[in-house]
């Protein structure tokens, strides 16, 4: 080994790290915290950056259409790109709120009308019972029940639920005050980034080729470009594929004369934006509501939610979605099931496009790697033979 200015950079580096490395798992309670305390701190500006991603994809299609060729309204080409697709973004919201509000609220009223009549079979019920009334005294007496220690202990664990509901509601207070002002400091945050992306994004590669090596900073520019094209193909996929589940939902529904129609509609299309099991869920909460007014339609809706989740799985997803991202449908299952058990909702709609850049980096790595080492394409593309059939 040459011994050099570079070789024991290196060297010193590797030390420097395995002692450090040693040092967090000998205190990883410690280091927990701070990676906690240290997320709680950043935890604002991720948001802001996630919800700048978010927004940059209607956006871009706003700006790039909003005045070509003119450059007198060049400067306020980005403002009112930004305005825009804030109040397309309210419209939409506000859209979806008009319409599932008042249809809950019928559903939630039907339910309500229903209360007289359960009650009327409930009490004919317990009169039917009436004959049986002194036998179950007979057995009551055959017990000594200590009815003072009874409501002694009731009280006691009525006054503790007390405390308890008293302290979690002043916590849910808290973390409900936390939690707005976190995405308000977020959102405003969103909005620089909106703002002054290019900026952002010249002094990102600033930093990339001043502190990596050049071939190491063309590189991670390569993964980030990757990235971003995979997130936002994704992105705008999942939310064409939900308008379309959606609509063929709310189209069908009308056509047969199901309730409903359209709540149960935008409910689809708000719960297929989570991949593969959000439309299960709108399923499951379309044919309670309809069950409410005629179970015998509930059960024709599922029967047609069957039949529109083939047609939406085989014929809209891969082509909308599937393909956008480049990423087989076994490994879509793979990245949604892994993602929505380490992360909930979140991880569902992060790794897919996450698991489908690793997918591509890895299949650029082996295809680069088989040029490499010369290896004909018959030695991997075709089945070996069976020896048995020889």
């Amino acid at each position: 080994m040459e011994w050099n200015k570079g070789t024991i950079k290196c060297l010193l580096a590797v030390v420097c790290g395995g002692v450090a490395f040693y040092c967090a798992l000998q205190n990883l309670g410690a280091v927990c915290v701070a990676l906690g305390w240290l997320l709680g701190v950043l935890w604002p500006f991720l948001l802001g950056g996630a919800i700048a991603f978010i927004l940059n994809v209607p956006m871009r299609a706003i700006e790039r259409h909003l005045f070509p060729r003119s450059r007198r309204w060049e400067r306020l080409r980005r403002p009112l790109a930004l305005i825009l697709t804030l109040v397309a973004v309210v419209g939409v919201v506000s859209l979806a709120s008009a319409v599932i509000g008042p249809g809950v609220g019928e559903a939630v009223g039907s339910i309500v009308r229903q209360i007289p009549l359960a009650v009327k079979r409930v009490q004919t019920r317990l009169l039917s019972l009436e004959a049986y009334l002194p036998m179950l005294e007979e057995w009551l007496t055959l017990w000594e029940i200590d009815w003072q220690s009874l409501s002694e202990r009731a009280v006691r664990v009525a006054q503790a639920w007390g405390s308890g509901l008293l302290s979690t509601g002043g916590g849910l207070i808290g973390g409900l005050v936390s939690g707005v002002s976190t995405f308000v400091i977020g959102l405003i945050f969103s909005f620089y980034i909106l703002l002054q992306k290019e900026t952002l994004s010249r002094q990102g590669r600033q930093v990339l080729y001043g502190l990596l090596p050049l071939r190491g900073a063309d590189r991670a520019l390569e993964i980030l470009r990757l990235a971003n094209r995979t997130f936002s193909s994704f992105l705008s996929g999942q939310c064409l594929e939900a308008v379309i589940l959606g609509t063929l939902f709310a189209l069908s529904m009308t056509v047969l004369q199901m309730p409903y129609a359209l709540l149960v509609g935008v409910l689809i299309a708000l719960t297929a934006l989570i991949p593969v099991v959000g439309a299960f869920i709108g399923c499951i909460v379309g044919a309670l509501l309809i069950a409410v007014t005629d179970p015998w339609k509930a059960v024709a809706f599922v029967v047609l939610f069957l039949v529109l989740q083939q047609i939406e799985g085989n014929l809209i997803y891969p082509h909308v979605v599937g393909s956008s991202v480049g990423l087989p449908s076994i490994w879509v299952l793979a990245a949604v099931t892994l993602g929505g058990k380490l992360m909930g909702i979140a991880g569902m709609l992060f790794f897919i496009p996450l698991c489908s850049v690793a997918y591509a980096l890895f299949r650029d790595h082996v295809k680069k790697r088989l040029r490499e080492k010369e290896v004909p394409a018959k030695k991997w593309r075709d089945a070996p033979p069976d020896p048995r059939r020889k």
